[in-house]
């Protein structure tokens, strides 16, 4: 699992066009619906902690879990993190000090796992910190949203730098490999290059709902990101909602 390191200091600058508060909102919609309390919520690959501060502004108690320091330095530095718990773990053997409400793990972080077997790793992990009747929601993205995507080069010029983004899918493997570079001008007119590579996997609908089921855990739905309702074959990313039954 390859953790964002130099690329961290930037990240938020280049991902501006992610719908973080939807993607919030769709979250608070499905915890209403399944009646989660304000209770602690772990947010598992949070990154810089977009949905963590978020979550936390509307009364949850935070946990933010993340394999790379980097970005949870640059989380940490939020003035809106105060009161939010970041833990520098790796999902596939994360620790908590306790049970938890519910675990959300959303932005594709679960596309980062190799295979079912370390999806099922997680899943068990995720039911063994959760509070009876918690929740465990998360989004992955679609094998078509790799394919669509394919082999292509995206390129994007700011006044502020430069961002290549060089894609590549295997549809055999369902390995979507990724380079990233970026070019930040400095005040002195000189730039400075920022290079990461990552690598996801397409899990197809089947293998995740039968990783849920193994683990102990009920799945309660699945849905599209786009229109918070049943997928179609040309969704690009899916909601996965599960519950705790077993304590």
């Amino acid at each position: 699992m390859e953790a964002y390191s130099s690329f961290a200091a930037v990240y938020d600058r280049y991902m501006d066009n992610v719908p973080y508060d939807t993607w919030t909102a769709n979250i608070k919609t499905l915890f209403e619906k399944y009646n989660m309390p304000m209770e602690i919520v772990c947010d598992l690959g949070c990154g810089t902690g977009q949905i963590t501060r978020r979550l936390a502004s509307l009364g949850y108690d935070m946990i933010g879990i993340d394999v790379s320091y980097d970005m949870l330095m640059e989380a940490m530095t939020r003035e809106d993190s105060a009161g939010i718990l970041y833990l520098c773990q790796d999902m596939r053997e994360f620790e908590l000090y306790g049970t938890v409400g519910a675990v959300v793990s959303l932005c594709d972080s679960i596309n980062y796992l190799r295979d079912t077997d370390e999806l099922l790793t997680v899943c068990k992990l995720v039911n063994n910190y959760l509070d009876p009747k918690g929740l465990f929601i998360f989004d992955i993205k679609t094998a078509h949203f790799y394919e669509q995507l394919g082999i292509k080069t995206i390129a994007e010029n700011r006044e502020e730098g430069s961002f290549i983004w060089e894609n590549d899918y295997d549809p055999s493997t369902r390995d979507n490999a990724y380079f990233l570079t970026i070019y930040e001008e400095n005040e002195d007119g000189t730039f400075d290059r920022f290079e990461e590579e990552h690598l996801q996997h397409a899990f197809t609908k089947d293998e995740v709902i039968s990783a849920i089921e193994a683990s102990g855990l009920e799945l309660l739905d699945v849905l599209d990101v786009a229109t918070m309702s049943s997928p179609k074959e040309d969704s690009d990313r899916l909601y996965f909602i599960a519950r705790e039954v077993t304590k």
